[in-house]
């Protein structure tokens, strides 16, 4: 859903060029009417010629200055106060001529412009009859002159295309802010999600560093490192003989356990950020707090120890996936994920109450319960393996869902951060 806009509601908004020649259409329109108006009362000879120029000259000057005062174009009492001094105007010179009656096709566009479209149709009706009224005034039987249906279909007509004009350029109007609105949203929705692949693969990387670093340069060392102590023994027996090769070695395990030590720091500071805060147990509980739906409950069995960051990754990386496919294809009421600290390993158990699914229909990509297209469990089962662990998947159609992954325990402790 989009902001709403922090606007005021009648705000005007920057014209398109296209809305600017329609404006200055209509300004020239109304104008060249009254010039044509006053022109032919001069030229005409009319008893009260003057008068009407006269009338006409304040008529546009009234125009003019409404058009170029803001108010009337962002509120609608001043928009309608100006439409009413123009439409008194309008009838006094359309009493003194029969040339006003021309006016009526602007005034139409003005009153439907400027008004709510309720009011401003009923203003052109009123337009309309008073510019039949002022027809008959001058050119009806009262003057010797025969009613024709032209005097009542002329304004009614005009009346009826202003009123289609408008309604047909408001409803193009909508339609192509709908558009530029929706044009605006794939933008922003294209910048977030470049956004989001970004994030996600700086933290891919960092996880691949982190294994990476793990499994290789601090295996190494460690290795390094025990050979070297091997080596030290090896040297000192049957009898310990300082000499300058177990000083050497000496040094050699130190600068191992000090790089070792330093690589451990790499790999910490390369850590998720749902655990850069706390312990895989608090990452887990805020998981289930954070879950939409079902409602999920988080449990710890046994007593917790520091984990190598490769096992807390992987651990909460298998439960964030089964917790996201018990979201997505469960239609679980109730979820348990249970971290599990025994003397020899550790324990992930995530349990729901929901539908199942076919377990070979989900080896073969085609199951609900398969995650993304089937790609869920193999990830999750790739991420146990990868550290020597065990991971299951119990589920029958209706009987819910039980995925587990065991991990062996490091045989030296690891120090906490």
């Amino acid at each position: 859903m989009t902001a709403p806009d922090p606007r005021p509601p009648r705000a005007p908004r920057a014209l398109t060029p296209v809305s600017k020649v329609l404006r200055l259409c209509l300004h020239a329109l109304f104008l060249a009417l009254l010039a044509l108006a006053a022109g032919r009362a001069v030229a005409g000879s009319a008893p009260r010629s003057g008068w009407v120029v006269a009338l006409c000259a304040v008529l546009a000057a009234a125009y003019l200055g409404g058009v170029r005062v803001p108010a009337v174009h962002s509120s609608p009492r001043a928009g309608a106060l100006w439409l009413a001094g123009l439409g008194a105007l309008w009838a006094a010179l359309l009493a003194l001529s029969p040339d006003g009656l021309w006016l009526a096709f602007p005034l139409y566009f003005l009153e439907l412009h400027l008004l709510r479209l309720r009011w401003g149709v009923a203003a052109v009706a009123v337009t309309a009859c008073a510019a039949i009224a002022g027809y008959l005034g001058h050119n009806g039987p009262a003057h010797g002159g025969a009613v024709n249906p032209g005097a009542f279909l002329g304004p009614l007509l005009g009346g009826a295309v202003a009123v289609a004009t408008v309604l047909g350029y408001q409803a193009l109007y909508r339609e192509s802010e709908r558009r530029r609105e929706l044009i605006e949203e794939l933008i922003a929705t294209r910048a977030e999600l470049a956004a989001a692949e970004r994030s996600a693969g700086i933290l891919a990387e960092r996880e691949r560093l982190a294994r990476e670093i793990h499994d290789t340069l601090a295996q190494g060392l460690s290795s390094i490192q025990l050979l070297l102590r091997a080596a030290e023994r090896a040297l000192g027996e049957p009898e310990p003989a300082p000499g300058p090769a177990l000083e050497h070695i000496a040094r050699a395990r130190e600068a191992a356990q000090e790089n070792l030590a330093e690589a451990r720091r790499f790999v910490r500071a390369l850590t998720p950020p749902d655990l850069e805060h706390g312990s895989l147990a608090a990452a887990l509980e805020r998981l289930c707090a954070a879950a939409p739906w079902p409602r999920v409950r988080f449990s710890l069995s046994g007593s917790p120890r520091v984990l190598p960051t490769p096992y807390e990754v992987a651990l909460l990386r298998i439960a964030q996936s089964a917790l996201a496919n018990v979201v997505r294809h469960a239609r679980a009421g109730r979820a348990e994920i249970t971290l599990t600290f025994m003397d020899a390993s550790v324990t992930l158990d995530v349990v729901d109450d929901g539908q199942g699914f076919d377990l070979s229909a989900a080896a073969s990509g085609s199951g609900e319960g398969s995650g993304d297209g089937g790609f869920g469990l193999p990830a999750m089962r790739s991420r146990a393996e990868t550290l020597g662990g065990l991971f299951t998947v119990e589920s029958d159609p209706g009987q819910g869902t039980a995925v587990a992954v065991t991990l062996p325990l490091p045989l030296e402790p690891v120090e906490a951060p």
